[in-house]
């Protein structure tokens, strides 16, 4: 079937909630994928932050292999091996004390969220709401949307579920003011990834962390897109000297299986047997998987090669605003990292980019995000640039 076929059968079968860029990949190898033309790309979109060690690392595709010859699945009334090495492995190098296992991100910052509201009712005279911030981003299911702080993805949706107050981001002072009686907790990304790539102050978070602390409720960090690796250590929380009550992980952690995790420290463990459950959450498969992709990131000690990787990245990115005066700002850390224009250009870029070989994804009308996995060598950063560079050459002109 050609990839115009391919196409046209997804649109007569799919809802409408996808805008996919006009090719259809089949084959992954590293940080490079292919079309059903045979046509390669250097993709620095990596799954949406999710394929952390790139196409089909051995060390993952060894651990599937090895694990669905053995056990698949067998649901949570049973103890399995994998799911107890991975909950191990995360906590041995984490603040926090347990964890719980689940599918995606968005049901990672549900049970977050569970948790803090079974917390507030058992140690806060029943408080229940959760303050986050205007551009975050903590998922699609309905609470998860009026958790988000984005009207564009509320208002279709209104009456939302209630127990969410959204207030400005990089501002502590608006945090205190919204808070009352019925606050369990504070739910923020260390970084704003869905936001644009907004980077806080440095004593932003260690400002939202003391003012939990001290009104005895709940500081949770939503590392779903920031964490393993991401931004140039294992969480990003790390960089700016805090440690949350809640965390919670998806993307990365399974460097491409479906896989999502909050872990509390034990006095924000209050789940009792019955309060929370997966059918398929912490499988033995997706646990296996994670497991193989933590352990190698740790080994590797990949996050300060992703720090590396990610200024010299951002270095090349500045050059280039030096050279095209559309480029406005250029943020990020590690290989989470966004390229500002002073109009609504990034879909034309990001279309010439992909007629070029280069995969890249448009965060906003005016924003390119870069988020390859984190195996890209400073090479492949020179060979997406020089396309990158040709490409707002061919515009300007």
């Amino acid at each position: 079937m050609s990839q115009n076929n391919w196409q046209e059968l997804e649109q007569k079968l799919f809802l409408r909630t996808f805008d996919r860029f006009p090719v259809t990949l089949v084959r992954g190898q590293g940080v490079r994928v292919w079309d059903d033309q045979g046509r390669q790309y250097l993709d620095l979109v990596g799954g949406w932050a999710v394929d952390s060690l790139g196409h089909s690392p051995p060390v993952v595709v060894e651990a599937l292999e090895k694990q669905a010859r053995t056990l698949i699945q067998t649901s949570d009334q049973f103890y399995t091996i994998p799911q107890i090495e991975l909950a191990q492995l995360l906590i041995q190098n984490s603040c926090l004390d347990r964890i719980f296992f689940c599918n995606s991100g968005a049901e990672a910052n549900e049970g977050a969220v569970k948790l803090a509201r079974r917390y507030g009712k058992l140690h806060l005279n029943g408080a229940y709401e959760i303050i986050t911030t205007h551009g975050s981003f903590h998922g699609r299911t309905l609470a998860m949307t009026s958790a988000t702080g984005q009207s564009k993805f509320q208002q279709p949706y209104i009456p939302l579920p209630s127990g969410f107050i959204n207030v400005d981001y990089n501002n502590a002072a608006a945090i205190r003011r919204a808070t009352t009686v019925r606050t369990c907790g504070v739910m923020l990304e260390p970084i704003q990834g869905e936001g644009g790539v907004n980077i806080p102050d440095d004593s932003y978070l260690k400002e939202v962390e003391s003012w939990c602390r001290e009104k005895g409720i709940l500081f949770i960090m939503d590392e779903i897109q920031t964490g393993i690796g991401r931004t140039g250590t294992l969480f990003a929380h790390q960089q700016y000297g805090v440690e949350p009550d809640i965390m919670t992980l998806a993307k990365g952690l399974g460097s491409g299986i479906p896989i999502g995790a909050f872990l509390a420290k034990e006095h924000a463990s209050v789940f009792a047997p019955g309060d929370h459950g997966s059918t398929f959450g912490g499988s033995p498969l997706a646990c296996a998987a994670a497991y193989a992709t933590v352990k190698y990131i740790l080994d590797n000690d990949m996050p300060r090669k992703v720090k590396q990787v990610g200024k010299y990245f951002m270095a090349k990115l500045e050059s280039l605003k030096r050279q095209f005066n559309f480029i406005t700002q250029v943020r990020g850390r590690g290989l989470l990292i966004a390229l500002e224009f002073n109009n609504e250009m990034a879909k034309e870029i990001a279309m010439v980019c992909l007629g070029k070989g280069l995969l890249v994804n448009i965060v906003k009308p005016t924003t390119l995000r870069f988020m390859p996995s984190l195996i890209i060598t400073e090479k492949e950063v020179d060979e997406a640039i020089s396309i990158l560079e040709d490409t707002l050459m061919s515009l300007r002109a």
